[in-house]
């Protein structure tokens, strides 16, 4: 027997998806019914069920395994309440441009025992609401529902297509019980879908105009300055950067990135924020603002000079889904990263050009020498500096960073080259792209937006992914605060770890409950009433009897865990954790205490 939930598993593995985060309702009996069917008839599954006790883990976990693998994933929840249990997650894809596929269930609209599905249990009154798509209707790039298994493939594939075509982003189909216990005829079941005609929209390039006017500025400039972000989400673009900033001797900066862009040790990548000032602005002629989302805060005193010539290349240039972002540009062009970066690179390497661009480069590329050598010098003596001067005990966060960076150096047998890190640091990121200089496309990621609880989740399906993407991370560890940590579900996430062999390593960057709002606070009232008074006093603390973050890994997920207070026991802890992760198969969790806010 077959059912629209037999036509959907096939769509999935038919479509490439490999792995579906589950977490079952009262809506999901036919999908029961039919994983059994196929591991009778097939002896296993057509693609992988990965349970999920929270539905907000699925999800993060299937944007680590699309992130990583650079295909979608499925996620199936239950009715209104698993919808909305996806949570914070939800902004997540959506921001971060991550394919994904959400399914879920919705309750019958029958009560008559003659239709199949129908009303047979008291929760499926409440569940059965005015209009559930609503709950993520705003961040998906498509919602339908499915109300035939005679079509239910196709559905799928549109929502895929869609999906995985530039601005990328998850998409939501919803189906009553009646439709997915639909029986479908085998003829129907056993059609053949031909997948390769359902391609994602090939990304524009710029135009012959807009080449001219691009490379013409670099060309003429004195300064030239490209920010971004994102653009290091497509693995490919990395080099790509690279060969054009060393073209032209054109600097780098990233802003609020969420992928690696440009490797760490490139000589022209010059420095980072999120969201404080930016110096170079001041003195830039010509800047390129490629796919980035926050090029700059206004409010903080940033405006690129009056006479500087700002060009916009992005997939979404104008932020359409934003309340409100404006650059001043003289050209604005809607492309796909690695296109314009390909168009932009040919044009400059013409031996006319070539021959117009020699005599500016000796002096672009010292004056970034000059740039780089103070960054990274500066960063270097702050790693110098063991504790924190107050009671020269408690670790800096550069030195503790630091630290990881040469422990995992020192403890894997790839000396680092093959760690995946994920970073969800929040109040801390500036520090930790800094300080454990991700090198290879791909080699850091983050959710790309702003609602916490994403890493844990992530490191599980980020994982999976590698092995089906065959990446051979031989360690995945998340830097996270111990306000992330506790947003991330983590019983819920190290109990996945250990059922599904997924082991990674957890570094707690523990101030003591929540530096974020504290620090929204002081920006809008500096000397205000609130800005000496501690973290408990502004309900923002988690002290004084703070969680005992790793012991909860430990008990949900058989982990390794221990607290470290001192900068003298960070090394001996840290090494010890990677080698439980990368030897034992063992998650780690290292809760380091850092200055309390």
């Amino acid at each position: 027997m077959y059912t629209t939930a037999s036509i959907l598993f096939k769509t999935f593995a038919d479509a490439g998806i490999t792995h579906v985060f589950v977490n079952w309702g009262n809506d999901h009996p036919a999908f029961l019914e039919e994983l059994e069917r196929e591991r009778v008839e097939r002896g296993k599954t057509v693609v992988q069920i990965v349970t999920c006790p929270h539905e907000m883990v699925a999800l993060s976990a299937a944007q680590g395994y699309a992130q990583v693998t650079g295909k979608p994933a499925a996620v199936i929840v239950h009715v209104d309440v698993g919808t909305q249990g996806l949570a914070g997650a939800v902004h997540n894809v959506d921001r971060g441009h991550t394919p994904v596929l959400i399914f879920a269930g919705a309750a019958p609209q029958s009560s008559d025992l003659r239709i199949k599905g129908t009303k047979n249990e008291w929760p499926m009154w409440l569940q059965d609401v005015p209009d559930q798509p609503s709950i993520v209707r705003q961040y998906m790039r498509y919602t339908t529902q499915i109300q035939s298994g005679k079509n239910a493939a196709r559905m799928v594939m549109r929502a895929l297509q869609i999906a995985t075509s530039e601005p990328k982003g998850p998409v939501y189909l919803w189906a009553r019980r009646e439709a997915t216990e639909e029986e479908v005829d085998p003829s129907v079941f056993e059609e053949k879908l031909d997948v390769a005609r359902w391609p994602a929209v090939q990304g524009p390039g710029l135009s012959p105009s807009a080449i001219d006017s691009i490379v013409d500025a670099l060309l003429q400039a004195r300064f030239p300055l490209i920010i971004t972000a994102n653009s290091g989400r497509n693995p490919k673009t990395v080099p790509l950067l690279s060969i054009l900033s060393s073209l032209l001797a054109i600097g780098v900066f990233t802003s609020c990135p969420s992928a690696v862009c440009i490797p760490w040790t490139h000589p022209n990548y010059i420095g980072l924020s999120f969201g404080g000032k930016n110096d170079l602005l001041d003195h830039a002629d010509v800047i390129i603002v490629f796919e980035v989302d926050i090029p700059w805060v206004d409010s903080k005193g940033n405006r690129p000079a009056d006479d500087a010539r700002v060009f916009i290349i992005d997939t979404d240039p104008l932020k359409t889904t934003f309340g409100w972002s404006h650059v001043d540009a003289e050209l604005i062009c809607r492309a796909d990263p690695e296109v314009a970066l390909s168009q932009l690179i040919n044009a400059i390497e013409s031996p006319g050009i070539q021959g117009l661009a020699a005599v500016k480069l000796s002096a672009r590329q010292a004056r970034l020498a000059e740039l780089r050598l103070t960054w990274t010098s500066s960063m270097e003596t702050a790693e110098r500096v063991k504790t924190l001067a107050a009671d020269q005990t408690t670790p800096a966060v550069p030195f503790l960073l630091s630290t990881l960076r040469n422990a995992v150096v020192s403890q894997t047998p790839s000396k680092g080259e093959k760690t995946l890190w994920i970073n969800e640091a929040i109040s801390n990121y500036p520090l930790t792209w800094s300080y454990l200089r991700p090198e290879h496309p791909g080699s850091m990621i983050s959710s790309g937006a702003s609602s916490l609880g994403y890493a844990l989740g992530a490191a599980v399906g980020a994982f999976l992914g590698g092995i089906v993407a065959h990446k051979e991370h031989d360690l995945i560890t998340a830097v996270v605060g111990d306000g992330v940590f506790l947003f991330g579900i983590p019983a819920s996430a190290y109990w996945m770890a250990r059922r599904y062999n997924t082991p990674f390593l957890t570094v707690v960057l523990n101030n003591g409950g929540w530096f974020s709002p504290k620090f929204s606070m002081m920006g809008v009232y500096p000397d205000g009433l609130g800005s000496a008074a501690s973290g408990q006093q502004l309900t923002v603390g988690f002290g004084p009897e703070m969680p005992d973050y790793s012991q909860i890994a430990v008990a949900a997920g058989g982990a390794w865990g221990r607290r470290v207070e001192s900068a003298d026991e960070l090394q001996a802890v840290l090494e010890e954790a990677v080698r439980v992760v990368v030897q034992e198969k063992r998650s780690a969790v290292v809760d380091c205490i850092i200055q309390s806010i």
